[in-house]
């Protein structure tokens, strides 16, 4: 859910195709490995992770994007371009070997009978609270009013004065700020590899589309109906075929409900 919201604001807003989207995911997660490393604690290791993730999508649409909005299929090969580059970065700085780093809290908790890590709840509820602190900035702040606008007329947008540039390098770094944020929390449960955001690009564009492009709904909405079935297929099939299918079952969903499971 947190990585595909991060990438609805970039996608809905921009309508750019970020390959290296992902890649910010793993920065996070590596970002917590270092906080881990200098004893920062968990907390410390969300804040330089949001930190981090703000600072290089800042600089990548900076560098890179802003030139590129006009030009759909450059976008997506530059961004390509980059991801790779993070990966070798990564690679070069944290070495090929997996990292890990313990979860905050042990233990589990008891619902309904079954024994739950204590760790998943908190992320939960840490990913609900981060989505409605956005929700709520969307709706309630000037920036949120800017964006809105700009997603649903650019052009309008600008001529009612709304600096849309200023807002398009805002939005993007709080994308790449909630994929980190999404890598540091996720940094507990799996091996941290340069390579681990490749997992997460794919779904993270399935959420948006199948969600609806340009909402917030339909990112809650998109990671429920694909992560929801991806969980569940897994658990009788293998992890690759279990994918493809759910990768079928949204073609199938956009194909007959284009806009999406929540109208912008």
């Amino acid at each position: 859910m947190l990585v595909g919201l991060g990438l609805a604001i970039i996608f809905g807003l921009m309508r750019v195709l970020n390959l290296a989207h992902g890649e910010f995911v793993a920065i996070g997660a590596f970002a917590m490995v270092v906080a881990h490393d200098a004893g920062l604690g968990f907390v410390g290791g969300l804040m330089l992770a949001m930190a981090v993730g703000a600072l290089g999508g800042l600089l990548l649409e900076w560098g890179i994007v802003r030139h590129l909005y006009d030009r759909p299929i450059q976008a997506i090969l530059a961004t390509w371009g980059v991801s790779l580059a993070f990966q070798q970065l990564l690679q070069l700085a944290f070495g090929t070997g997996a990292r890990t780093v313990p979860a905050p809290i042990k233990g589990a908790v008891e619902i309904m009978g079954t024994a739950y890590p204590a760790y998943r709840l908190l992320l939960i509820t840490l990913a609900l609270l981060i989505f409605v602190a956005l929700a709520i900035a969307m709706r309630k702040t000037s920036l949120g009013l800017d964006l809105r606008a700009v997603i649903q007329n650019r052009e309008m947008a600008e001529s009612v004065g709304i600096n849309t540039a200023r807002t398009f390098s805002i939005s993007f770094a709080i994308g790449s700020a909630v994929a980190a944020v999404a890598g540091a929390l996720v940094a507990p449960l799996v091996s941290i590899l340069p390579q681990i955001g490749v997992n997460y690009l794919a779904n993270s564009f399935f959420v948006v589309i199948v969600g609806g492009v340009g909402s917030m709904g339909g990112v809650l909405a998109g990671s429920a109906f694909i992560g929801g079935l991806d969980s569940l297929i897994a658990y009788q099939l293998s992890p690759s075929l279990s994918r493809a299918i759910v990768l079928l079952l949204a073609i199938i969903l956009v194909r007959f409900r284009p806009q999406g499971l929540v109208k912008p």
